[in-house]
């Protein structure tokens, strides 16, 4: 049970947050170009990505693009939601890595069926022409997620299980 409320609660938080964000972007800066901070290190910018990370495929026609983000990656998050739920042997850290890479794709996912196959961005972080492509509050948890599962996974989780 606690399992249970451990991964629900990262997921929801995950998805409003990332929702509330979104809906910002949408209605703050919607045509209004960029917006600047801390001397140009931190960039807000309106962009929908018809693709995957960093817009990868998005030149793909829309029928492969429809197959690989929407029903592959919906077949992989119902996998990975069904594996948090039923497996006993994962530890705390595990378990809210997974919920972070789940709820930001779970969140990525709505975002492209409610949105004609695009994906609302709007963070870009760099130093002059050295810059990260545009992201949003999803894409941050997939990559905190994937990137504390991967540190986890190296140095052997000696936490309890949940």
């Amino acid at each position: 049970m606690r399992r249970l409320l451990l991964i629900v609660t990262v997921l929801c938080t995950c998805a409003g947050c990332d929702h509330v964000t979104k809906n910002l972007a949408r209605n703050s800066l919607a045509g209004t170009g960029r917006i600047s901070y801390f001397g140009d290190m931190f960039r807000l910018q309106y962009a929908e990505n018809p693709g995957a990370f960093l817009s990868m495929g998005a030149a793909a026609p829309e029928s492969m693009r429809f197959w690989l983000l929407i029903v592959f990656i919906g077949i992989f998050l119902a996998g990975l939601l069904i594996y948090l739920i039923v497996s006993s042997n994962n530890s705390k850290p595990q378990i809210i890595s997974l919920s972070l890479v789940a709820g930001g794709g779970v969140s990525n996912l709505f975002d492209r069926i409610c949105n004609h196959g695009r994906v609302i961005d709007f963070m870009n972080i760099g130093i002059g022409p050295l810059r990260t492509g545009i992201f949003n509050v999803a894409d941050l948890a997939i990559t905190l997620g994937a990137l504390w599962i991967t540190v986890v996974s190296i140095r052997g989780d000696k936490q309890p299980n949940l």
